[in-house]
């Protein structure tokens, strides 16, 4: 069986609605539909021109615009040294040694880089990869950020959860997403490659809550301030282990999957979820998702952290356009490993790239025409 989560360094070497029914469903966004939007309609796209934003960002992930303007970047760090004595993630993956090494950072309109919190919960597994602060999302002013820890990543002090984080750089747990894990167990977990603290990947805000995709397990959690955390899907029921990642609003959920490894070129798929948890494929034909995002035209923006099939393959990685035409335009290729895109209140699009393999990674700019 390949390890889903593991293997991908080892191989880069180196809404609150009740409603089921759609919710602001655009037809510009419908066009983006499966049906007759397939990958032989990919096109190179001269148009935008792609700058390094900011660079030395080590292990970059998920990443959001703050109501400041600043750009807020979440980093997974290089793990640490303790092993703990809890059940542990089985070999060749596990075991993980954790340390506090992850941080947050925010970036100012013209590039400079300063720390917003640092020595966050970080975890190194056997085959060199390294988690920690997954994802950053907003309510309003308030900064809340997404943790991969708990025992079974060598940090026993601290869940997999939802923090809080306040302007001084301190922080606190508003949700415990190990425990939920633990108690609540998905229908169709994969047993040979499974996290007890599971692998929770993408947040987006919605209306005062917050909606977390966790890629190990296979689901998708409403999480609220208070703490609160219900399960909006486990896709597992759905579709089996296909290691859902990336999540984005836009009247519905749109979740994208990475799947397991080897990658199957062309085998990702993005997901719509209604806001009580109804699923259907959206849109197919990608490889190796780890972002979706949306343009004010209502397009669909896909990242692909490898575009071709087999061992993932640094500078394959590109972001794909989805076209009210159905077609499709590559917007930026030959990326290393990028792990995750926003766009910005410029109309940019902001990417991590080389968020996986060499540490030392960058934020690039991708001006749109």
């Amino acid at each position: 069986m390949i390890y889903v989560v593991g293997l991908l360094l080892l191989f880069s070497f180196l809404v609150s609605c009740e409603k089921d029914d759609e919710v602001m469903d655009s037809s510009a966004l419908k066009s983006a539909s499966v049906h007759g939007n397939q990958q032989e309609g990919l096109q190179d796209n001269g148009n935008p021109v792609v700058t390094t934003f900011a660079q030395n960002i080590m292990y970059p992930r998920g990443l959001k615009f703050g109501p400041d303007g600043y750009l807020y970047v979440a980093t997974a760090g290089v793990g640490g040294n303790t092993l703990t004595s809890c059940e542990q993630v089985i070999p060749p993956v596990g075991p993980y040694l954790g340390g506090n090494t992850a941080s947050i950072l925010k970036i100012s309109p013209n590039g400079d880089v300063s720390v917003v919190a640092d020595e966050l919960p970080s975890d190194i597994n056997a085959l060199g990869f390294t988690m920690g602060v997954a994802d950053v999302a907003f309510i309003g002013n308030q900064l809340y950020a997404l943790l991969v820890a708990g025992c079974s990543h060598g940090n026993s002090d601290y869940p997999s959860s939802v923090i809080h984080v306040n302007s001084d750089g301190t922080w606190s747990v508003v949700a415990d997403l190990s425990d939920y894990f633990m108690n609540h167990p998905v229908e169709a977990s994969e047993e040979e490659d499974f996290e007890p603290d599971g692998t929770p990947y993408g947040m987006v805000s919605v209306r005062g809550d917050l909606y977390v995709v966790e890629a190990n397990h296979g689901e998708m959690l409403k999480v609220t301030t208070d703490g609160s955390i219900h399960r909006v899907i486990d896709f597992s029921a759905h579709y089996g282990h296909i290691v859902p990642t990336a999540i984005a609003l836009h009247g519905n959920f749109y979740v994208g999957n990475l799947r397991t490894f080897p990658l199957e070129e062309g085998s990702s798929k993005i997901y719509k979820v209604t806001p009580s948890g109804v699923p259907e494929v959206w849109a197919e034909g990608f490889t190796g998702i780890l972002g979706v995002a949306f343009d004010a035209r209502n397009r669909m923006y896909v990242l692909e952290t490898a575009s071709v099939g087999g061992d993932p393959t640094p500078m394959t990685g590109r972001v794909i356009r989805v076209n009210h035409d159905n077609s499709r335009d590559v917007i930026a290729d030959q990326l290393f490993f990028p792990t995750g895109m926003t766009f910005g209140p410029d109309g940019a699009l902001y990417i991590s790239n080389t968020g996986f393999g060499p540490p030392t990674g960058s934020i690039l700019k991708v001006e749109l025409n």
